[in-house]
């Protein structure tokens, strides 16, 4: 891990170049001026590797207001969410769902559409391309399935999946910047089918990414794998949390307390919720249990600081951050992979 110093430095950079700006009512001009700045001295530091920060367009405070997607976004004939319509999801219930064979098939359905469209989007994952055309593509693609896309509208969120570039942790909202060589993206992908939500995600590379960003992305696929290698009936949900800590902290990457995994199926979020850190959560995995497993992995520091626009979730040190997901269904011979 870096030097305690080196980290501070570059949070001391983009405090700097981002102060200058002082207030949100100061000129548009020279809010963006301040911004420009703020990275001009964040690419001058290669603490993690080489390649370009990512940083708010601007400080105004303007997270989108939940819009019900017409028909034209999404046809009649499809069935939406509850929560499509207002922006606000359901309230969770304590028990944690065990779901029977003819709701674990529903959940198949939904997880195979999810799959095919994080596909899609990885192939469309190259220098020059916008995350706001790759949107664009996987929205098209997960109602030309009869699905809904399980992230349009909720609690607001004004786009179809989550694209989050190098230093953002998640939560980024599709736009207009095109990829640079260099970058990597995190594709996150949910759909909703025959009444359940199927989730997945991946981190892909543009081009030729940096040593040091090849191998966070390697470190965090392999503790997804290494988790969904430890889960079976019986075994406590706290191990996942404990297998992913463990790999991480190795070969020296923080682990994000900010985000967990969470079970899934007719809710979006519900329980349990799945902790990727060392925890002590009660909590014993059971046949027909569906949860996904999500870990993000932090080249420094993995505490995060959320921007204007209410969703997206930046590292404060400006480290790269990666991540990979699946939705697991719990056996009574260990565990499924819904989204492989």
């Amino acid at each position: 891990r870096p030097p305690c110093r080196q980290a501070r430095q570059v949070q001391q950079l983009a405090t700097r170049g981002l102060a200058t700006s002082n207030s949100a009512y100061q000129p548009r001009n020279n809010l963006r001026s301040a911004l420009r700045h703020a990275q001009q001295s964040l690419d001058d530091i290669s603490l993690f590797g080489q390649y370009r920060r990512i940083i708010p367009v601007s400080l105004v405070a303007a997270k989108p207001s939940p819009r019900e997607p017409p028909p034209s976004m999404v046809p009649a004939h499809i069935s939406r969410p509850a929560y499509a319509k207002t922006g606000s999801p359901p309230t969770w219930e304590t028990e944690i769902p065990i779901l029977e064979e003819e709701e674990i098939e529903c959940l198949r359905a939904a997880c195979e559409v999810a799959r095919d469209a994080l596909a899609l989007g990885g192939s469309m994952v190259r220098a020059g391309v916008t995350t706001e055309a790759i949107d664009d593509e996987v929205h098209r693609f997960i109602v030309s399935r009869d699905a809904y896309p399980s992230c349009l509208n909720y609690m607001g969120f004004p786009r179809s999946i989550c694209t989050s570039v190098n230093n953002v942790i998640a939560h980024g909202i599709p736009g207009k910047r095109p990829l640079e060589e260099g970058d990597f993206v995190n594709i996150d992908v949910t759909a909703f089918k025959r009444g359940f939500h199927g989730d997945t995600s991946a981190t892909f590379g543009v081009g030729q990414v940096d040593p040091p960003g090849v191998a966070l992305m390697d470190a965090t696929r392999e503790s997804l794998e290494l988790a969904i290698q430890a889960c079976g009936p019986g075994v406590l949900l706290a191990t996942i949390g404990e297998v992913i800590s463990v790999h991480a902290e190795a070969l020296g990457y923080s682990v994000s307390q900010d985000l967990t995994g969470h079970g899934i199926g007719r809710s979006f979020h519900q329980n349990p919720l799945i902790y990727h850190h060392y925890n002590e959560e009660p909590g014993v995995m059971e046949p027909g249990m569906a949860f996904t497993i999500e870990p993000i992995l932090c080249q420094g520091v993995a505490t995060g600081i959320q921007w204007p626009d209410g969703w997206t979730i930046t590292t404060t040190d400006g480290g790269r951050s990666a991540q990979f997901e699946h939705t697991v269904i719990i056996t009574d011979q260990g565990v499924e992979v819904l989204t492989a």
